[in-house]
């Protein structure tokens, strides 16, 4: 038994110096390696140019070749995505016909555009923000209106290419998307037959599709330039449509809710961690495409429940910076404001609805919001009055839907 322990050990003990020295001849063929190139780049470099910049000239050239690889594949795989979009509006139904589709959206015409200049695009003139007072500055921005448009229509009108970067990839996913809610109204006026449980076979398409409108609107909320543009507008208009839609909702909550979710996340941050100072119509926009969002009874419900977190969260931290009479932070408290109107309409509107029903913010949400509600009203009344009353509304809302359900 002590001869077996023995051996044991001993085997071990190889073991750990096989690995050790394998480490070691790693470090050292590393270190050897890093030597020879140095040496072969002071060799090698051009009279006139020190090692030092011969270094700098080379990891420069070759970090441009990586990109120009990297783009090549991010433009065959948005060719991929097309295609594969095509073939499933085509299993959808076979007579639908991409007759509007552009002949420049191929591989081989990305690859040979010109690289566009995204200075075109932020060089539009910026609005003021600070005439929020009328109701229709939504409408201003061309979102509302299209939206209700587009209700009204039984076919939906192509979308044209962009030509601002930002703008360019939002095209594929909405001109997908618009031709999946073009069939859903034709089919549903009878003019053609269509069969989407095709999309049950093929969730990558659907759920790259989205992700991408997702990303795109995104990118332009993180930074807005005005006035917006036919093809931000028409993106949003697409989105409310497909969540709204009373077939192709299930779709994409069931394969893209996880994304949804993190989108409506990324606005609510948005809102709160702004800080230009023409701020203010782009938190509208933000706020009215969030609340367009809860038109979707499952989207708004989880909606509800990350405002109702947001909003306690901030009056938790400003009762206890008036307690202690510290600083709070004046920008996010400015922000908090349309993070409450949203609440409160959300709320509204899941009051007004005949078939209310139990809500994903009726359970632990709702207990943490009105816990200790009455306390910290009553304890920034006096220094913030505004703030205070928004508490009061939600709190009024949220017992009279819970009074209701009742």
């Amino acid at each position: 038994m002590q001869r077996h322990s023995v051996l044991s050990k001993r085997i071990l003990f190889e073991e750990v110096r096989e690995i050790r020295d394998g480490r070691e001849n790693q470090i050292w063929y590393l270190k050897i390696s890093k030597l020879a190139l140095a040496f072969a780049i002071i060799h090698s470099k051009p009279p006139g140019k020190s090692s030092k910049e011969y270094t700098e000239h080379l990891a420069k050239t070759v970090s441009e070749q990586d990109f120009g690889w990297k783009w090549k594949v991010e433009v065959l795989e948005a060719e991929v995505l097309r295609l594969r979009q095509e073939l499933i509006l085509n299993r959808i139904c076979p007579r639908f016909r991409l007759e509007n589709r552009k002949p420049d959206t191929s591989a081989e015409a990305l690859l040979n555009r010109e690289s566009i200049n995204p200075a075109s695009y932020s060089s539009q003139l910026e609005d003021s923000g600070c005439d929020v007072s009328n109701d229709s500055a939504f409408d201003s921005l061309g979102i509302a209106s299209d939206f209700h448009q587009s209700e009204q229509n039984v076919k939906v009108p192509p979308l044209n290419l962009c030509h601002a970067s930002k703008e360019q990839s939002l095209t594929a996913p909405v001109q997908f998307l618009q031709h999946l809610l073009e069939i859903r109204k034709l089919s549903e006026g009878g003019i053609l037959q269509a069969d989407f449980s095709e999309l049950e076979n093929d969730s990558f398409t659907i759920c790259n599709s989205v992700s991408q409108l997702l990303d795109g609107l995104t990118v332009f909320y993180n930074n807005p330039k005005f006035p917006v543009s036919n093809c931000l507008t028409e993106a949003v208009c697409v989105l409310v449509s497909l969540i709204t839609d009373t077939k192709l909702s299930n779709h994409v909550l069931k394969k893209c809710f996880k994304k949804l979710e993190e989108f409506k996340k990324n606005l609510i941050q948005i809102i709160l961690r702004s800080s230009s100072i023409n701020r203010f119509q782009a938190l509208h926009s933000v706020s009215q495409t969030l609340v367009l969002l809860g038109k979707n009874n499952v989207l708004r419900n989880s909606l509800i429940s990350l405002l109702l977190s947001e909003v306690r969260q901030f009056a938790e931290q400003l009762l206890q910076a008036h307690q202690v009479h510290s600083a709070y932070d004046i920008t996010q408290y400015e922000n908090v404001f349309p993070l409450c109107m949203i609440l409160e309409q959300l709320l509204q509107n899941e009051t007004e609805e005949s078939n209310v029903s139990s809500s994903d913010y009726e359970g632990e949400e709702k207990i943490k919001f009105l816990k200790n509600l009455d306390q910290i009203i009553l304890h920034l009344s006096e220094e913030f009055p505004l703030f205070s009353l928004y508490l009061w509304r939600v709190s009024v809302l949220l017992n009279s839907a819970q009074m209701q359900i009742d």
